[in-house]
């Protein structure tokens, strides 16, 4: 860790209206201090560093530029937005980034109103721009112009296009800013990205600035055809920005997202006659500006705290694999005993565990790019042809592709195995990633299999129970983070379908746990054991089908039976009373208790303190037993 640099520009500047007496020159200043101080920053709390190093000069000139709050700035993701929030009065916070009760790491409505739309999905900024904009037509008070800046990498999903063809046909002014770094979180796939590349692929197009900023139209008119001759000559050797102007954009570009020189008159050029949607061009380098995220894979995508003149990273060693290397190592293992095993992400084979998979099988490892609904239609698709597809996206994501889990997997009963990681909460990245809500969505699917690994042992049994299955789609559940340090198995086995199993025998309650909550269950037991309560524990691996005679057994030789899950309501507990109710055990007495994920969205924190305020580690399991058998706590345990 080092000192915080000087910045005497940057200490100048509290809210973006201050960047309006600055000339450009102390712009440039400024763009220095701002990206010294997004590395001081973030080598404290960690977070995201690659993308807000590659924006610093474009969030400088938009601020400059434009006049936000009233025009509404929407970043994409979200990634890249620690530069503006340093410039938009939140400078004396900037260090508490991704902690308990400090500045998200993402933009957030309730923190700023320079955060005018929140984020951390991507490819919903050119459809929220769009809605600002046809509001402002409509007559909103207090909205000017929007910008939405948007990443190539986002800019390959479907959802960014259908927003851009909405757009070119409403014909509202608008902006749209594609920060194009060759570098989302993994290297771009996919035609947009070979099409962008070959945009900038040739010098004429830095070489002649006129054509370059592609404001033909902008031009003094003495110097307007022959700058159309020219965009023309180069528009034939590199296809420009045809693909854009077809949606009924103004394509302007592309021009070097680290010169302001360039940038500062463009922008000011098209806010002062733009009178449609405009789409502009911008190349950026991911992490510039410092050597370590420069020249690291992932250009410093995600780091832990660091220290700033090694870049070296203070993560701690882990006694425990992370669930996401135990699935991929598990994946390994049976692919390489059966070739019909094949993998698929969307845009993260890094975050996912597959850049192993890709390593060892390349041909048999597919990034479909930021297309979620694409990579659900293309497994069932896989599966249809006898393949054996995982298909593997973090819980929040696949709900981008809900409709097509329905649709093309469930209803045709395609044997799609669907690999949930981060499901539960997630820490520092809050509730934008928490994955609440995957349990309750796939249960209710007729044929979908649904598990959910308590440990990282169960993981691997469970891997090898996707790979065997093939009556059906089947899904299997894991957080964020390192396992409990049990005992690996040598190789998955096959877990019987819909068969749950006991931990430990007790009496009066009955804990049923669904997922890596055993680990707090059990605390809770032994807690409780010193109380001279001995509850029966068991894992009920299966959410459906669920175990109909251990599920009946429990709850019929105990006074109390409780779920505990890592997801919302609707979901395990929900299928369990579901059963109770219908073979009449609530008839008779029985106490039951459903432990969930609260009906709210949990701001970021630690896991452990963000389960502490959902109310499910072992301290609020313990006190749920003793509420429900009513049981008095009085002074100390037995």
């Amino acid at each position: 860790m080092t000192d915080r640099p000087l910045t005497p520009t940057l200490d100048r500047v509290k809210l973006p209206a201050d960047l309006k007496a600055l000339t450009d020159r102390e712009l440039k200043v400024l763009a220095d201090e701002l990206r010294a101080e997004t590395i001081s920053a973030v080598s404290v709390t960690g977070g995201h560093l690659g993308a807000g190093l590659g924006v610093v000069e474009l969030t400088v000139a938009i601020h400059a530029v434009f006049d936000t709050p009233r025009d509404k700035l929407i970043w994409d993701v979200g990634h890249q937005c620690y530069p503006h929030k340093i410039l938009t009065g939140r400078r004396d916070r900037i260090r508490t980034l991704r902690a308990e009760n400090g500045l998200s790491g993402f933009t957030k409505r309730s923190e700023s109103p320079y955060d005018p739309f929140g984020a951390a999905h991507s490819s919903t900024s050119i459809s929220a721009a769009l809605g600002f904009a046809a509001a402002r037509d409509l007559g909103a008070t207090d909205v000017g112009d929007a910008i939405a800046v948007i990443g190539d990498g986002a800019m390959s999903a479907g959802m960014a296009f259908e927003a851009m063809n909405n757009a070119g046909h409403l014909k509202k002014r608008l902006f749209v800013i594609l920060n194009d770094n060759e570098m989302s979180i993994a290297p771009p796939v996919g035609a947009l990205s070979s099409y962008l590349s070959r945009l900038y692929a040739g010098q004429p197009f830095q070489e002649l600035k006129a054509v370059a900023k592609g404001a033909v139209s902008f031009l003094p008119e003495p110097f307007q055809e022959g700058a159309r001759r020219a965009k023309e000559i180069l528009k034939g050797m590199t296809v420009g920005g045809t693909l854009f102007e077809e949606l009924g954009f103004s394509y302007v570009g592309p021009v070097d997202g680290h010169d302001l020189d360039q940038l500062l008159p463009l922008l000011r050029t098209v806010r002062a006659r733009a009178t449609g949607p405009m789409l502009i061009h911008v190349i950026t380098r991911k992490g510039k500006g410092y050597a370590p995220a420069e020249a690291a894979l992932d250009k410093g995508h995600a780091t832990a705290k660091f220290d700033v003149v090694t870049g070296v990273q203070a993560k701690a060693a882990s006694n425990a694999p992370s669930y996401t290397k135990v699935f991929a190592q598990s994946l390994l293992r049976e692919a390489e005993a059966d070739d019909r095993i094949v993998a698929i992400t969307a845009a993260m084979p890094d975050g996912t565990g597959l850049n192993l998979f890709a390593e060892r099988f390349p041909k048999r490892c597919f990034d479909v790019g930021i297309a979620e609904q694409h990579a659900v239609t293309f497994s069932a698709g896989l599966a249809a042809a006898g393949m054996k597809p995982f298909c593997t996206i973090y819980s929040t994501f696949l709900q981008r592709g809900y409709d097509q889990v329905v649709h093309d997997v469930a209803i045709q009963r395609l044997p799609v195995r669907f690999a949930i990681d981060r499901a539960g909460l997630v820490g520092a990245d809050g509730a934008t990633h928490a994955g609440a809500f995957d349990v309750a969505f796939l249960a209710n699917l007729p044929g979908m299999v649904v598990m959910a690994a308590a440990d990282e042992a169960e993981l691997v049994h469970m891997v090898a129970t996707a790979a065997a299955h093939n009556d059906g789609p089947i899904a299997f559940r894991y957080p964020r983070g390192e396992g409990v340090g049990c005992e690996m198995p040598a190789r998955g086995v096959p877990l019987e379908i819909g068969k749950g199993r006991l931990i430990r025998e007790g009496a009066r309650v009955a804990l049923l746990s669904f997922g890596t909550r055993l680990a707090e269950v059990l605390k809770a037991a032994e807690a409780l054991a010193a109380r001279g309560i001995a509850p029966t524990v068991a894992d009920a691996r299966f959410a459906k089908p669920l175990d109909r005679d251990l599920i009946l057994r429990l709850a019929r030789d105990h006074e109390a039976l409780i779920t505990i899950e890592e997801g919302a309501i609707g979901g395990f507990g929900s299928h369990v009373a579901q059963l109770l109710a219908e073979e009449g055990l609530f008839d008779h007495g029985l106490k039951f208790r459903s432990m969930v994920l609260p009906d709210t969205f949990i701001d970021h924190a630690s896991p452990e303190a963000m389960y502490a305020v959902a109310g499910m580690n072992a301290p609020q399991i313990e006190a749920k037993v003793l509420e429900t058998l009513g049981v008095a706590v009085v002074g100390k345990r037995a």
